[in-house]
């Protein structure tokens, strides 16, 4: 009999303790679905800022010159070495000139024919044909003597810097191209007193790009320090495979600070333009993808709202998305503990 009646104590027990849990997580749950989240917000909307985009390359030379002469033969002085500093006009190259010498001497001789039957053709005493192959073969000699003077006598056709030396006084040249360049040339001649990049544009940004408009270009070599250039020439033809379009950037290197094959970076400045900002710590990660959100309170309660980043400036940032309205309140303290559909009060 006692032992009935001890289970019977302890079954009223157990039904007890049981009743109570159900009540206390029942309890708990109400609390949870009343508990409003507090958060600080901002107030969206447009601000005027200056739209730009950054690229990098590798500059190069404004000219480069590879020079040789037109026709092979000997080498009889190299005026310069790698590193020389030129002045426009400045020999620098001097080539055999024997064969120039023998058409020098032909052209004299026909030189003294042409005029001696220039005269006999004004007292008519030959007939024009005969003055007229003469004539002829006067000016084929007096442009061949121009042609290898040319090629006899190289001269630098403007200012820079000699990048390199192929032969040496006495060699022969044979008009192959030099391996190191692929190229034929004796000598070859920089310009650096301006120098150029060529970058790649997005093609959005086609319309918005303008010749002579104003760049900045830093390296990582000067630290701290920027140089002056402009838009040069816009190529007119769009890459079908990477959606872009060359850009050509005149930079100016007045002290010849930079160097050719030297890496740099470069900013291209737009027109002004209206965005929507945000504070950057709004903007909110999803865990295991690359996608961004923000929330925003609509009817009380937190809302996921998915956004394209667009350009940070300090600590705002460029926001894009359809689902965002003007005026709209933007949660950027409190964020990281809410999920979507959450009540949440604006405790600014």
């Amino acid at each position: 009999m006692k032992t009935k009646q001890l289970l019977l104590m302890l079954f009223a027990g157990a039904l007890l303790a049981s009743c109570g849990q159900n009540a206390a997580s029942e309890s708990t749950e109400t609390v949870q679905a009343d508990k409003i989240e507090k958060v600080k917000t901002v107030s969206l909307g447009m601000q005027e800022v200056s739209r730009e985009i950054e690229n990098s390359a590798t500059l190069q030379a404004w000219e480069e010159l590879h020079y040789s002469p037109a026709a092979p033969g000997r080498i009889e002085h190299i005026y310069v070495e790698v590193g020389s500093r030129v002045k426009k006009g400045q020999l620098l190259v001097e080539m055999d000139q024997t064969q120039m010498k023998q058409a020098e001497i032909q052209l004299k001789t026909l030189e003294t024919d042409y005029k001696r039957l220039d005269t006999l053709r004004k007292m008519g005493t030959i007939a024009q044909q005969q003055f007229d192959q003469v004539k002829a073969q006067y000016d084929v000699a007096k442009t061949n003597v121009n042609f290898l003077a040319q090629n006899a006598r190289l001269y630098a056709p403007f200012s820079g810097i000699i990048s390199g030396k192929y032969f040496e006084p006495g060699e022969m040249y044979s008009g192959s191209p030099v391996m190191s360049i692929g190229k034929s040339a004796v000598v070859s001649l920089i310009q650096v007193d301006k120098l150029k990049m060529l970058v790649s544009v997005s093609e959005r940004y086609f319309p918005m790009i303008k010749k002579d408009s104003p760049i900045t270009v830093t390296t990582d070599v000067y630290p701290g320090k920027s140089y002056t250039g402009r838009i040069h020439q816009i190529y007119p033809i769009i890459d079908a495979i990477s959606r872009t379009f060359k850009v050509e950037i005149q930079v100016e290197n007045a002290d010849e600070s930079l160097i050719p094959g030297m890496f740099a970076r470069v900013k291209i400045e737009f027109d002004k333009d209206n965005a929507r900002m945000i504070p950057a710590i709004a903007l909110m990660k999803m865990t295991g993808t690359n996608q961004r959100y923000v929330f925003v309170i609509r009817d009380g309660k937190a809302k996921q709202v998915f956004v394209e980043p667009g350009k940070r400036y300090d600590e705002l940032i460029e926001v894009i998305s359809t689902e965002l309205k003007d005026d709209d309140q933007i949660i950027y303290m409190g964020q990281a503990r809410l999920v979507d559909g959450v009540k949440v009060e604006a405790v600014n």
